[in-house]
């Protein structure tokens, strides 16, 4: 349970929260399981506070600084974490269902199996977060920054990405069917067995990917950069590959059945054991690139 009097000078406001804080210094925060909902700790400082099992419902912490605090199986439903600091934040099991977390810092942040259908990462630092098995579908992550994020297994459906930093994210098995990729960075993405269906990826970069057993199915990829990416039995089938660049990608073994590759580049990629049955390669470039059956394209 939380400490009463910890709770009691909280609910007071920031200021006289800050001035208690100066005259009688605590060991540690702690509000534990405390009953925070609708509560305005607008620019509050909470840094290493304990807050596992708090209920922030609707609570207003924007521009807070919880700095390293314990967010484990938090109700963050609703909440307006605007601006606020969550540098190294545990937020395990947190609920963030509708909650608003825009421009706030996230960096380093454990996020594993967090709940958060609609909630809002517009242009969120979350440069090397833990998301792994999160249940995050219609979020908003565009413009925000998940550089080396760890989203492995994770429920992305619907999820939009438009614009974000993801070089270097770990996608593997995570299920992101008609999520939206426009002119993102998946610059060295690792998404080895994603299931991205449907997608929209517009513009996006995905040079040096690994995406080995992706399923691409339907998904419109028109105009992406897929140079040097690994593509080995990734599924194409109906896939909307119109202007892609795929020069020196590994395509062995894919299954590009009625895809469209009008003026793409193919120049030397690998498309051993491909299937093309019903490609369309209309105006494609394939200077140097390997055959279905094994003979080099000249």
């Amino acid at each position: 349970m939380a400490n009463i009097e910890h709770l009691t000078k909280l609910k007071q406001g920031a200021a006289s929260w800050m001035d208690w804080l100066d005259s009688h210094p605590p060991a540690a925060i702690d509000l534990i399981n405390a009953n925070l909902q609708g509560a305005n700790l607008t620019e509050i400082y909470l840094v290493k506070a304990s807050l596992a099992g708090a209920d922030l419902t609707s609570a207003n912490l924007t521009g807070a600084n919880l700095t390293g605090a314990d967010l484990t199986d938090a109700e963050l439903i609703d909440a307006n974490l605007t601006e606020a600091n969550l540098t190294g934040v545990n937020l395990q099991s947190a609920s963030l269902i509708n909650a608003d977390l825009a421009q706030a810092n996230l960096i380093g942040s454990d996020l594993r199996f967090v709940s958060g259908k609609g909630t809002n990462f517009c242009q969120t630092n979350l440069i090397g977060v833990s998301l792994r098995q999160a249940r995050l579908p219609h979020v908003n992550f565009s413009q925000a920054k998940l550089n080396r994020a760890n989203l492995s297994e994770s429920d992305l459906v619907k999820a939009s990405f438009d614009l974000a930093d993801l070089s270097g994210a770990n996608f593997f098995e995570a299920e992101l069917q008609s999520a939206s990729f426009y002119q993102a960075n998946l610059h060295r993405v690792k998404a080895i067995s994603a299931h991205i269906s449907h997608s929209y990826f517009l513009g996006s970069n995905l040079a040096e990917a690994s995406l080995v057993g992706c399923d691409f199915r339907w998904a419109n990829l028109g105009y992406a950069n897929f140079q040097s990416a690994d593509l080995q039995q990734a599924k194409l089938r109906g896939a909307n590959l119109t202007r892609a660049n795929f020069t020196r990608a590994n395509l062995s073994g894919a299954n590009l059945r009625g895809a469209n590759l009008t003026n793409a580049n193919l120049s030397q990629a690998n498309l051993r054991g491909a299937d093309i049955e019903d490609t369309i390669l209309n105006k494609a470039k394939l200077t140097e690139t390997i055959m279905p059956d094994g003979t080099k394209h000249l």
